[in-house]
């Protein structure tokens, strides 16, 4: 496919939207990426930033397939790499990475491909850019189009700098033709997002910020619990759900694996004191669903593509939000409700100071790791909506409560806390100058220490007026001040505490201060027996075919399967994520499994189609106006209808003649339910004085053979009859016979 800028954008758009639906079973594009790959398609660079699970990867696969050349993808993750080719090699897209795990006939092998025109999608580490033997690849042949995933890593302010990503200006500075040029990540600052332009060497381009709000991902921060107890019992209410446990120090997530090893909870672990062997069997076994449970520093999870991550546990406080909000969006990639769970302690601050000060020579990145990890701690004794927080603090506007995080979430009253404030900031008022929390906190307490004394602190009217707090209590307290912005610490190793405008409406009585709090346990998941089932026969599938689980169908795909009971491959082909190639290759395996289940626990199916046909052409795509209208024009004809049994408004139209194929589509139904709607017309008593047109659905050919069959196996179920006839004839097929049969119509 040849890109021809001279072409309408709609006709590019349209091919856009044709993939899309040929290769990933989707008929829309999600919030976001029809506009971005609309800018590429124009020829221009792009930056988006867009929340980990938002689909970044189509933005850059689908424009790949209709540029002309080799499309690059900048990845620095061996992981990511595999199992995104992995991925769409399986729908049908010709792609190849190169990295050190391959050897050099591997790579020849990959080069000839490219050579030939037989490659669309070439994924490469950063470092590969560099060398010799792949400039040499691309100065013969047409690179059309390269794409910079996690190009935050191109900025030494953002969490995961790597100086190999600075390097990626020059090489697309020496290619013959200068490609169109997209940089994605997840989690950007202003700051950052200026890195990137810069210091990738963008020319103009388009931003686009996607929303950076997990709206299935719940909140949740937990204080002063025993976290190895926690830990057990959530993984224990969710021991069929796949989860991350982050801790801070490989000392940690080795002691969390024996202890969960001791009382039989299957899990692995991943930091960098393992061999490389050993990391990626524990991080293969977690993607292939051999292991639920992962213990991992943040060295684990870059690149994971594992969409059914219901829970992210971070056993200790990460050293700043950007870190933390990426590894939380690892849960919940495939749009399914899913958890953040933050065990905070106060010694989590000392830790990540620590792993800050010997991790960092360079003053000024030192500097601005401790103001990062200061926000972090804000974040966690922040009082008002922690997912509000977050989204302010990456520029975007969010002034509602999103009733999906444990703050949000809190039972009972807020406490009015003004006038413990008003002590607080009194204390520091009067120390006339800027000291420490431990400082501030044993003035107000009353100790008898020599350098409060030393400092005159103990003739302070505020000398031990809150000696009803604990040390630990009181210092929870000022520090949920200093989230609040109510009082300020100046940052640094070692952080005092100061006030502020904010501080001064407090003490003034203009403002006033009010705290609440709580946690708990829960389940994530609720059972569903067929969703269980399908899960079980995708991991035979998986097995059998040597890949990871989701790869054969999404959790979003599967939870959708068991929902709507799909009978036919026409409707199965109306579930999201079920696309023409996955819907040849494991569409009859999956529809067995469901019209058993369907015909042992005796459920009545009433399929309802979300669209009448996959649309192709964007002008013939429905809006969200379009639904939302024709949901409120057939609410409103359901009213005028008042009580009347929805079967009986099908009994009036076949009095009418019409036939049951012209029902199925003007009601949106599916066939079998005209069918049980005529069966159930009949099993009330009710005689059939009309006749039933059946000609535009079953052929008396077609009726005949069925019929034959069912002499032979019997009409108690369908598989066995559908097993022995023609591959022509649907279950609607033998459906309508047996119905013909049944009622003698």
């Amino acid at each position: 496919m040849n890109l021809d800028f001279n072409k309408d954008i709609t006709d590019l758009n349209d091919k856009a939207l044709e993939i899309l639906n040929k290769y990933y079973g989707y008929s829309s594009f999600r919030a976001g990426q029809k506009q971005i790959i609309e800018e590429i398609l124009k020829g221009n660079d792009a930056v988006a930033i867009m929340p980990t699970g938002g689909g970044k990867s189509i933005c850059y696969q689908v424009p790949a397939m209709i540029v002309e050349g080799l499309t690059i993808v900048v990845s620095p993750l061996i992981s990511l790499m595999k199992d995104q080719v992995d991925a769409i090699r399986d729908i049908g897209i010709e792609s190849a990475y190169i990295n050190s795990t391959l050897s050099s006939r591997e790579i020849d092998e990959i080069f000839q491909l490219a050579l030939s025109g037989n490659l669309k999608i070439l994924y490469v580490a950063p470092e590969r850019l560099e060398t010799s033997q792949f400039l040499d690849l691309v100065s013969k042949v047409h690179v059309g189009f390269v794409a910079i995933d996690e190009a935050h890593c191109v900025s030494q302010w953002g969490h995961d700098f790597r100086t190999s990503y600075r390097f990626i200006k020059s090489f697309i500075g020496i290619l013959k033709t200068r490609p169109i040029v997209a940089a994605f990540t997840a989690t950007a600052t202003n700051e950052v997002r200026e890195d990137i332009i810069k210091l990738l060497g963008l020319r103009e381009p388009k931003v686009f910020i996607s929303g950076f709000d997990r709206e299935n991902i719940k909140i949740n921060v937990v204080k002063g619990i025993n976290k190895k107890k926690y830990i057990v019992d959530f993984i224990k209410k969710n021991i069929d759900s796949a989860g991350i446990i982050y801790a801070a120090t490989r000392k940690e997530v080795d002691s969390l694996y024996d202890q969960f090893n001791d009382k039989d909870i299957s899990c692995t672990r991943y930091h960098a004191g393992l061999s490389d062997d050993e990391r990626s069997k524990n991080q293969e076994d977690f993607v292939y669903d051999r292991y639920n449970v992962m213990i991992a520093t943040n060295a684990f999870g870059m690149g994971i593509d594992k969409p059914n991550i219901r829970y992210v546990i971070h056993y200790n406080m990460p050293k700043n939000i950007e870190g933390y909000y990426q590894e939380i969006g690892r849960a919940g990639r495939d749009g399914e409700e899913s958890e953040a769970i933050l065990l905070f302690s106060p010694g989590d601050i000392h830790t990540q100071k620590y792993i800050i000060d010997i991790g960092t020579s360079n003053e000024a990145r030192k500097a601005n790791e401790y103001k990062k990890l200061q926000n972090m701690t804000d974040l966690v004794y922040s009082n008002d909506c922690y997912r509000k927080y977050i989204l302010n603090y990456f520029g975007e506007q969010y002034d509602t409560h999103c009733n999906n995080c444990s703050n949000c979430e809190v039972e009972g009253e807020l406490t009015n806390k003004t006038l413990d404030a008003q002590k607080v900031l009194s204390c520091v008022y009067r120390m006339k100058r800027s000291y420490g929390a431990t400082v501030l906190i044993d003035t107000l307490r009353g100790s008898e220490n020599k350098k409060i004394k030393d400092l005159g602190f103990h003739r302070l009217t505020t000398y031990g007026i809150m000696r009803d707090y604990s040390k630990d209590d009181l210092k929870n307290f000022i520090n949920t001040l200093v989230s609040h912005r109510i009082l300020s610490y100046d940052e640094g190793e070692y952080p005092v505490v100061r006030l502020n405008e904010k501080s001064m409406a407090v003490l003034r009585g203009e403002e006033e201060v009010w705290f609440k709090e709580i946690q708990k346990t829960s389940k994530i998941v609720e059972d569903n027996a067929l969703f269980d089932i399908l899960r079980n026969l995708r991991r035979e599938i998986a097995l059998e075919e040597k890949v990871p689980p989701y790869i054969v169908f999404g959790d979003a795909t599967l939870k959708e399967i068991s929902g709507r009971f799909p009978e036919t491959m026409e409707q199965l082909s109306d579930i999201s994520g079920v696309g023409e190639l996955k819907l040849n290759k494991y569409g009859e395996r999956f529809l067995d499994v469901v019209l058993e289940y369907v015909e042992s626990n005796k459920i009545e199916v009433q399929f309802e189609y979300k669209k009448k046909e996959k649309s192709i052409k964007s002008n013939d795509e429905p809006t969200d106006l379009d639904e939302e209208t024709s949901k409120k024009g057939k609410t409103a004809k359901e009213q005028k209808e008042g009580k009347k049994k929805s079967y009986m408004l099908t009994i009036e139209m076949l009095r009418e003649n019409l036939s049951l194929l012209n029902i199925a589509k003007e009601r949106e139904i599916t066939i079998s339910t005209v069918c049980s709607h005529l069966e159930q017309y009949a099993l009330e008593g009710n005689q059939i004085d009309f006749s039933v047109d059946f000609s535009d659905i079953l052929s008396k050919e077609q009726e005949i053979v069925i019929l034959e069959v069912v002499k032979e196996v019997g009409a108690d179920k369908l598989k066995p009859i559908k097993e022995k006839v023609d591959d022509t004839i649907t279950y609607d097929h033998i459906k309508v016979a047996l119905l013909k049969k049944r009622l003698a119509i």
